[in-house]
């Protein structure tokens, strides 16, 4: 299955020295506002592919990780908002133009560091090369407004302006699985609209965002308003209530968000949680091309997504002929060694998830599922997984109430939408859904109750560089991520009130 045992091979001179060489390992040093620091501590990183050791990354100390925070707010903030926005479009650019001209470096980082195939790799750099070009895009809700006094008696001869300023200081906590697009996109809402920013990466994935440290120091941005912390959950909770950051975005499980938020007050919060979609497949659908749009939402990235599809409702007349295809889909999917050519799914990014996602499956056929393909795992590899269930026992199941980070999915037959609507409903999650089919009296009605961030007509999820926003309701999530929406949660308004009084400036009837 494993070609090779796996090591980290970077091959540009840039980043010779963000790490030393230690035991013929790799250790990375993190950035702090401009100085690249190496501590006595470190955490070992492995690569899913085979659990070897691959690199090793510095442990900040609690001064260290002080500093950091003490820069940013005392200087970065300012030195991020005293750089014209014209001029960060072209840093921005710059560092796009620089992560093209590294780009296999950043491929050996995710494949070797996350188990992405060479196409999924290739993929999460074009996003963050495109969402970096399109951070023009997000100017566009960055302006103020006009507030005319005279629609009211008590403001006559007055008028307003309403400012949009950053809120100064962003804590951005990225997840394992795109830990460069992820990295990018926090980055550039955050920063496009002139905060400083501090970036905790998940100690699973850490190497990309480090090197897109390095990436943004050639590229000139400011030193002051930028820093890595590699720590871990645990270890970032005693800062979270630190009232220099004023937003936390994040990326991550619904019980990190809500631990999150307990722990940090008051602030603005960013929030893509926990998801898992439902798909919901109408009689009137096309079943193969249903099937195929599924069953890629099911098994993309192991599926270590959010907006995986973990639920697969079809009305009674197409559910056999769907079932069946779905079945040959899931079949043609080979898993191995992602840097083998002709794998199509990798790992996942560890072995206890696949032993919990093991546990989901015995946990439904204990309730009354039946095994229809998959079920098995050797390590952390596993064979995508299809489990049936009946529509009045599915809500007591594991794997219905519960996301699991790995390619396994619930196919339930319903007798109409409304039955599908009540399935989808019923779990804490309301990231996003699937809806396949013709009929727009019953596609507009499952639009209008279905209680979820964004619904994809179709095709299956998926959210790209976020050209159209996404977030959840319900426990996926608070606020809304994308090109110019999340500035909403980045940027705080600012009223400004000229009063004319007897000036003889308005002279009203």
């Amino acid at each position: 299955m494993v070609l090779n045992k796996t090591k980290l091979n970077l091959s540009s001179e840039i980043f010779k020295h963000i790490y030393e060489e230690k035991e013929n390992i790799p250790t990375f040093k993190a950035y702090i506002a401009g100085e690249w620091k190496l501590e006595e501590d470190f955490y070992e990183i492995k690569s899913p592919i085979d659990l070897n050791i691959i690199a090793r990354v510095t442990k900040l100390k609690e001064e260290t990780v002080n500093k950091a925070i003490e820069f940013a707010y005392n200087k970065g903030r300012w030195a991020i908002r005293d750089t014209p926005g014209e001029k960060r479009l072209r840093i921005f650019n710059k560092i796009a133009d620089l992560l093209e001209e590294h780009r296999e470096d950043f491929i050996e980082a995710l494949v070797v560091g996350n188990a992405k195939t060479r196409a999924a790799a290739n993929g999460e750099i074009n996003a963050s090369v495109e969402r970096l070009r399109r951070a023009d895009m997000d100017i566009r809700r960055m302006y103020g407004e006009y507030v005319p006094g005279d629609w009211s008696t008590e403001s006559l001869e007055s008028e307003a302006i309403v400012r949009r300023e950053p809120y100064g200081l962003v804590l951005a906590i990225t997840p394992f699985n795109y830990p460069l697009f992820d990295a990018v996109n926090k980055f550039v809402y955050s920063t496009v609209s002139a905060n400083a920013i501090l970036l905790k990466p998940s100690l699973l994935t850490p190497l990309p965002a480090i090197m897109f440290a390095r990436i943004l120091e050639l590229a000139g941005f400011p030193k002051e308003a930028f820093s890595i912390l590699p720590l871990s959950g645990s270890e970032m909770e005693k800062y979270l209530g630190d009232r220099r950051i004023s937003v936390i975005s994040l990326t991550g499980s619904s019980e990190t968000g809500e631990k999150v938020i307990k722990k940090s007050g008051i602030k603005s919060f960013i929030m893509e949680l926990g998801g898992g979609d439902p798909a919901i497949v109408l009689n009137d659908s096309d079943p193969a091309y249903a099937a195929a749009r599924i069953a890629t939402g099911i098994t993309s990235y192991s599926g270590q997504r959010c907006d995986s599809i973990k639920l697969v409702l079809a009305e009674s007349q197409i559910y056999e002929s769907l079932k069946q295809n779905l079945i040959e889909e899931i079949k043609k999917v080979k898993i191995g060694d992602p840097r083998d050519p002709t794998t199509n799914m990798g790992p996942l990014i560890s072995e206890e998830t696949a032993i919990e996602m093991i546990k989901g499956v015995e946990d439904a056929i204990s309730k009354g599922g039946k095994l229809l393909y998959g079920g098995e795992r050797d390590r952390n590899y596993i064979k995508p997984t299809l489990i049936e269930a009946n529509a009045n026992n599915v809500i007591e199941m594991y794997l219905y109430n519960k996301e699991i980070f790995a390619s396994v999915s619930l196919l339930v037959e319903v007798k109409d939408v409304d039955e599908a609507i009540r399935l989808a409903n019923g779990r804490k999650y309301g990231l996003d859904a699937a809806i396949f089919g013709n009929d727009i009296n019953k596609i507009r009605r499952l639009i209008r109750y279905l209680e979820v961030g964004t619904i994809y007509i179709n095709d299956y999820p998926r959210h790209g560089i976020g050209y159209f926003p996404f977030g959840g309701r319900k426990e996926s999530g608070i606020g809304r991520e994308g090109i110019g929406y999340a500035i909403e949660y980045v940027m705080s308004y600012k009223t400004v009130v000229y009063s004319y009084k007897g000036r003889g400036i308005w002279e009203y009837l």
